[in-house]
């Protein structure tokens, strides 16, 4: 099922001995456009501190009232890496925190999450159970030293982690001109990819709002707040309708790709 951004920003966190906080943003990588943490306001219990929880975490969401149940407590959040929320989130920052709360690292592999298309089947193939959990800890492991090695020869590289907040901001172009602006992401609830932006046209189309896939996009200028697409304008426009709150259908879904000519990502094997 897909879900809104707008929606998981009214999620609450909670531990497995009492509530951490509430969602107020969501960091993506820029690369594979998944979600890779919820940015936590702790309110009181913590003084106000804002915390970095990974879907990797999640035990058994509550949707209907709206709560991320995490297999953590909150006196390990209480004691978890500081990380500043409102500057960039570097890859040894991510190495710190995964490190210490025991998490493989996401990064390295050609799956959504290494190897694995879910943060759970990621998090329970890191050598638990099976018979071959020994051979499995052992290549877990040996991706765990090749990442750190990449992430030590990349530490002045570009940032990858992304604010969905601030990205539904940005204007966008098509390739024959303005279209309109991110209003919102649908998210993969299972995988916690975002499958689609929110396109918001009303600058030039009456209040229509479509849905465009990553597939979609041709490039981001961070410094100008712009998404470009190779899309035309009357694609855009032609394009199947999209109203807030609306449950998009795999039917619904193949007709936006097949309109866009592009290939759906459920091919991909993710």
């Amino acid at each position: 099922m897909l879900r809104t951004m707008t929606d998981l920003k009214q999620y609450t966190i909670g531990a497995s001995d009492g509530t951490i906080g509430s969602v107020k943003d969501l960091y993506f990588d820029d690369e594979k456009w998944v979600i890779r943490y919820f940015v936590v306001a702790t309110e009181d219990w913590l003084s106000s501190r804002r915390v970095l929880i990974s879907p990797m975490a999640i035990d058994h969401p509550n949707w209907a009232a709206r709560v991320l149940s995490v297999s953590i407590t909150r006196d390990q959040v209480r004691s978890s890496p500081d990380v500043d929320t409102d500057k960039p989130v570097s890859r040894q920052h991510e190495m710190h925190y995964l490190g210490y709360y025991g998490y493989p690292y996401y990064w390295g592999g050609r799956g959504l999450w290494g190897m694995a298309s879910t943060p759970a089947m990621m998090v329970s193939s890191f050598g638990y159970g099976g018979t071959d959990a020994a051979y499995r800890r052992e290549q877990a492991e040996k991706a765990r030293l090749e990442a750190e090695a990449d992430a030590e020869r990349n530490k002045n590289a570009d940032h990858h982690l992304r604010s969905c907040t601030t990205v539904m901001t940005y204007h966008l172009h098509a390739s024959d001109g303005d279209i309109g602006h991110v209003e919102d992401f649908l998210v993969d609830e299972e995988t916690w990819a975002i499958r689609y932006m929110v396109v918001n046209t009303s600058n030039w189309w009456m209040g229509h709002q479509v849905l465009v896939a990553p597939q979609g996009i041709a490039g981001i200028d961070w410094d100008d707040n712009i998404v470009s697409v190779d899309l035309t304008r009357d694609a855009v426009r032609k394009a199947p309708t999209y109203e807030a709150g609306m449950q998009v259908s795999r039917d619904e879904e193949i007709a936006i790709f097949e309109h866009h000519g592009k290939r759906g990502y459920w091919h991909d094997g993710t």
